[in-house]
């Protein structure tokens, strides 16, 4: 039997692999930082063997609470991600499985590679409604795509649409795809009315370099992107620099910031409630859309999420907050589970990207409702 890592978005140190029954495994920490929770790796050499892979650490990464109701995912093909029986001890996870094949690939959530998103950027740019624009480089060298998707036009809305500031919350991109396929597709009468309205600019992957590391939350520095917004740098996070530079350049209507949550088995949505400026309004706005996204997708619910900001007490170093507070737009963060959901559940699947895909689509659907209301 072996263990191996050593691959796009690759992340386990193997301890010990003498018996299948106590194969010790360790998850590593994000680069330059003290964040870890996202494993990834390949298990070869045990087909038909009943196998206990245990990620003896797990009582001490950054999301303790995520391991509880928690089903690791595996594949044989890296297309399809099933659950498998995943227990957690309060310190040792492990992943109890009998592989039907030679070769099985473990991991914490569906990954999503820098090939393929190299292959979104390509295809999306196919489309005449796409202008691919290169932003610049991360610190890793790797380019920082940009999608424009639509054509300025007088009265016509500003919409941005970003996703993996934290590289290990992959959903986010599977996410962009389903999202941008139905933007894209000429047969969406939905996505053809957004357009006749609105521009969109889009970010699938703003962690490129946390994305191929296999970091959780963090880039190439240990940055975590999501606390760069007030002051990014080249030096530090070129990503959010060259960003918010080119946000800028556009102003905004909307925004929308797709992330995945480690404890909460719900879809919801932060909003920015503790900046300076928020008002009546504001709120009006923000529990339209959600509203809108609860009838596009019963996947979707506004009971259960984070405890708001008082207001004034935002910290301001977080995208949505910074964007909300900077562009006088409605911004919102669109949190998806690790774990599968409470009150739409896929025991076989649990939340995966087909289903991120299909929010992807309804978030679409809950913006047509709310565009005309955007300044």
């Amino acid at each position: 039997m072996k263990i191996s890592h050593n691959f796009d978005g690759g992340n386990i140190r193997c301890i010990s692999i003498n018996d299948a029954s106590d194969i010790q495994l360790e998850i590593n920490k994000d680069n330059n930082a003290d964040f870890s929770q996202w494993f990834y790796f390949r298990l070869t050499g045990a087909q038909n063997q009943d196998c206990q892979l245990k990620l003896v650490n797990a009582g001490t990464t950054s999301y303790v609470k995520g391991w509880e109701g928690y089903q690791a995912v595996a594949s044989y093909d890296r297309e399809t991600w099933f659950r498998v029986d995943t227990d957690f001890d309060g310190e040792v996870l492990t992943i109890n499985h009998t592989p039907e094949c030679d070769s099985v690939y473990y991991a914490y959530f569906a990954p999503y590679s820098m090939e393929r998103h190299h292959d979104l950027i390509a295809s999306a740019q196919l489309s005449e409604l796409v202008q691919y624009e290169h932003l610049g480089y991360t610190l890793d060298g790797q380019d920082m795509d940009l999608l424009k998707v639509g054509i300025e036009g007088e009265g016509k809305k500003v919409c941005w649409l970003i996703a993996r500031q934290h590289p290990g919350e992959t959903m986010a991109q599977w996410w962009m795809e389903g999202m941008l396929n139905a933007l894209l597709d000429p047969e969406d009468p939905i996505s053809r009315e957004l357009l006749n309205h609105a521009v969109f600019y889009i970010v699938p992957n703003m962690n490129p370099d946390g994305s191929r590391r296999g970091n959780l939350r963090t880039n190439a520095a240990g940055a975590n992107l999501n606390r760069e917004w007030q002051t990014p740098s080249m030096a530090q996070s070129p990503e959010v620099f060259l960003v918010r530079q080119k946000m800028e350049q556009t102003g905004m209507s909307f925004c929308l910031d797709v992330h995945g949550d480690e404890a909460l088995p719900y879809n919801f949505i932060a909003g920015s409630e503790g900046i300076n400026d928020w008002n009546d309004q504001r709120q009006e706005l923000l529990d339209f859309y959600q509203q809108a996204l609860v009838t596009a997708s019963p996947d979707f619910q506004t009971k259960v999420g984070y405890d708001k900001d008082k207001h004034g007490e935002a910290l301001m170093t977080v995208g949505t907050n910074y964007i909300a507070q900077t562009f006088d737009c409605l911004a919102m963060t669109l949190e998806m589970p690790f774990k599968d959901t409470i009150d739409t559940p896929d025991d076989y699947l649990g939340w995966s990207p087909e289903r991120s895909r299909k929010l992807g689509v309804a978030s679409l659907h809950a913006l047509y409702q709310t565009l005309a209301k955007l300044k």
